[in-house]
């Protein structure tokens, strides 16, 4: 089953550690609403960086997504974009910009229901090359990299990326530069 995000991958593996379902939680009860921070990353060609991950227990069930993941403690959403991006990306040297767009998401990956809030910011960078630097056990099963897409590779491809209106949002960010206000996205539910 495809999920529409958060990339069903990095930033779910990252916190599904950190972040169970209650144990008195009922089966098919909605989880909690977990705050995610994820970072639109443009190189000085205005490439994005997309990972790509699957479902651990089945490479064919694959798609690519944005950096990012689920805040911890009381970090704010900016300091978290910034910590996954370091965490799944290895790129520190950013520029964080403004933030473009929000989404609301529900998937099921790793076995388990996901419902997120996730913060899409903008972000700068000429450091281009990748090393994943803490992935947990679980990203570990289930991403298998990263690749920087041009906008119009984006539009000619067959493969799952999330959110799926990406092509045309980033079109237009590239276009129009970032908008005035935040853009609220059309909920995704896999």
């Amino acid at each position: 089953m495809r999920r529409p995000g958060d990339a069903a991958s990095r930033d779910v593996a990252g916190d599904v550690a950190s972040h169970p379902r209650p144990p008195d939680a009922a089966p098919g009860a909605t989880p909690p609403l977990r705050r995610v921070a994820r970072v639109v990353l443009l190189d000085p060609d205005d490439r994005i960086l997309l990972i790509h991950g699957h479902e651990p227990a089945d490479a064919a069930d694959a798609w690519w997504f944005t950096p990012g993941g689920g805040l911890e403690g009381s970090e704010t959403r900016e300091q978290a974009a910034l910590r996954e991006l370091r965490e799944e990306t290895g790129i520190t040297e950013v520029t964080l910009g403004p933030l473009l767009w929000r989404r609301a998401c529900s998937f099921s990956f790793a076995g388990r229901r996901w419902a997120q809030d996730e913060w899409y910011y903008l972000a700068r960078t000429t450091q281009t090359a990748t090393v994943a630097e803490e992935l947990t056990e679980l990203e570990l099963s289930s991403v298998d990299g990263t690749r920087w897409w041009t906008c119009a590779e984006l539009e000619a491809t067959s493969e799952t990326v999330y959110p799926t209106r990406l092509a045309p949002l980033l079109r237009r960010l590239l276009r129009e530069g970032p908008p005035p206000v935040p853009e609220i996205l059309t909920t995704e539910i896999a």
